[in-house]
């Protein structure tokens, strides 16, 4: 770790995109923590009233201009 935070910045945050890459590419073995499973489900069980679905926001957008 200590060898990687005297990399400069640029090449830190190049470092980090490649390990997220490597992560990314293996997605089913990337374990999801419970609780995470469980706001998900809360979530889509008590939609956010507030929540404006992409194809409304689009034509609301198209509309304005």
């Amino acid at each position: 770790m200590a060898e990687i935070l005297r990399l400069p910045p640029k090449e830190r945050v190049a470092l980090l995109g490649e390990a997220w890459d490597a992560i990314a590419a293996s997605p089913s073995e990337v374990p999801i923590p419970e609780w995470h499973v469980q706001e998900l489900e809360r979530r889509l069980a008590t939609p956010d009233p507030e929540f404006v679905p992409w194809e409304e926001v689009r034509s609301r957008l198209r509309d304005a201009g």
